[in-house]
């Protein structure tokens, strides 16, 4: 079963990727990672990949097409795949299609996680890390126990990543909306797409996104 996770930045795909990797064996594959693996394996496509990166380039379509039919050779996605950050176009999806069309398979669902802007900007700005051991909080969801000090080292010193501003993180759900609204059609034209409220709680999601896949085919 191969499917596809939609959703803004900061919407919780990752998260619950990972967890469906847990739960049925479909192996999160998310653009950049298989990027960064190709250029480590030294792939005839990550040679590619990699002089264009070091250029300061995008890499094109045709080279992100490339590594992703290079990975689903590899025999841990034979059972099935979530596909997180990519589609981003229509271009991407008709070429995924095809991809997976060659090796008899197809997408099952397009999950679309449901995230209003004003939220994705408050759950990404108000981020902050433990400058000693990385431990992650948030100024409304998650603050230490005791102010100030960090529950897993006792650290004193805490950080933001500076493109967690509201001008930077608005300007990537920009880019995500600009992108992603054609894809919905797409999907939803195929009887593919299907939607989940991503401001529930993270168990919550799970258990959404599980009733999708566990319904009767």
């Amino acid at each position: 079963m191969d499917i596809i996770l939609l959703g803004p930045p900061g919407g919780g795909k990752g998260t619950q990727a990972k967890r469906l990797q847990e739960r049925y064996g479909l192996i999160q594959l998310s653009t950049g990672d298989m990027l960064r693996a190709a250029v480590a394996a030294g792939t005839e496509v990550g040679k590619r990949a990699k002089a264009v990166m070091d250029a300061g380039q995008l890499v094109s379509d045709e080279i992100v097409i490339a590594i992703i039919d290079e990975r689903l050779d590899q025999p841990d996605v034979a059972w099935g795949a979530t596909f997180d950050g990519f589609p981003r176009t229509v271009a991407q999806a008709e070429a995924l299609d095809a991809l997976l069309a060659r090796r008899g398979r197809r997408i099952a669902a397009a999950i679309e996680i449901r995230v209003p802007d004003d939220y994705i900007v408050e759950r990404i700005t108000g981020r902050f890390t433990c400058a000693k051991c990385g431990a992650g909080y948030h100024d409304k969801f998650q603050q230490p126990k005791a102010e100030g000090v960090c529950d897993q080292c006792g650290g004193t010193d805490f950080v933001r990543r500076p493109d967690d501003s509201v001008e930077t993180v608005t300007k990537r759900l920009e880019t995500y909306h600009a992108q992603t609204a054609p894809l919905l059609p797409f999907y939803q034209a195929q009887g593919k797409l299907v939607a989940v409220d991503g401001t529930q709680e993270i168990e919550a999601v799970t258990r959404s996104l599980q009733a999708i896949l566990d319904r009767p085919a």
